[in-house]
């Protein structure tokens, strides 16, 4: 498989706070690769990075094979290509489903109404929410308006998918229908890098798995191996607390 997102030596520092530390890592196409690892690690900055939410400090993030990490870079084609949904859904109160779905393509790509129509149903049909495309958020419970969130960031058709712990604001019972979404998904091909507290879901899916520590990656490999046989102390120690 070619390499279709490639990170390389990549920093980040919030003042005094270096939060990526020296981060390498090359993201397949069609590949799942999950970061697991304690609160603070970094992962919710490294996927923020990726898609140029933050500007890095040093390091370069490369997008098939050009480097979209440069300074002075208009982040907004690469943010069509890089979509990210977060564990708060951010959906406009005052608009239905429909109308927060299609807001971003009819703003940025200049998408009609009546073209959107056909691809954004066959989303809310595919993702076993057509019945609910006129609802309003707060008629919709947490997973639906969580899957909302996932098909508005599809609308924009991106070549990779971005998930920041967006299992981890929902009831238990719901988070299985949202992790249903990700498996079709992995199905289909799309690429995908997540951040999640789901142990199991990452080693049933993930292509590679890759343990945070303190902003670097310390251990990464296939799940099988990460999960049975970590070779670093702190990666054993976090395993035993969470499995």
């Amino acid at each position: 498989m070619s390499v279709k997102l490639s990170l390389s030596g990549v920093r980040k520092s919030f003042g005094a706070n270096e939060v990526c530390r020296g981060i390498d890592l090359d993201v397949a196409e069609g590949e799942m690769v999950c970061l697991i690892g304690a609160s603070g690690s970094g992962k919710s900055t490294l996927l923020r990075c990726m898609n140029l939410l933050e500007p890095i400090d040093d390091g370069t993030i490369h997008l098939d094979g050009v480097d979209i990490s440069e300074p002075g870079l208009d982040p907004q084609p690469v943010r069509q290509k890089i979509g990210i949904v977060f564990q708060s859904y951010n959906l406009f109160p005052h608009m239905t489903a429909t109308e927060n779905v299609m807001l971003a393509p009819r703003r940025v790509r200049g998408l009609s109404r009546d073209a959107l129509r056909p691809r954004v149903t066959e989303l809310f049909t595919r993702f076993g929410l057509k019945e609910r495309m006129e609802h309003y958020p707060d008629q919709l419970s947490g997973g639906q308006q969580q899957r909302v969130a996932i098909i508005r960031a599809l609308a924009m058709e991106p070549e990779i998918m971005l998930f920041d712990e967006i299992t981890s604001a929902l009831d238990p019972e719901l988070v299985g229908e949202v992790l249903d979404v990700l498996r079709d998904l992995h199905r289909q091909g799309m690429t995908m890098v997540l951040a999640t507290h789901e142990m199991g879901f990452a080693r049933e899916l993930a292509d590679k798995v890759c343990f945070l520590d303190a902003g670097r990656i310390l251990e990464q490999g296939p799940p099988d191996t990460l999960f049975t046989a970590p070779q670093e102390e702190r990666t054993k120690a976090f395993l035993a607390r969470v499995i």
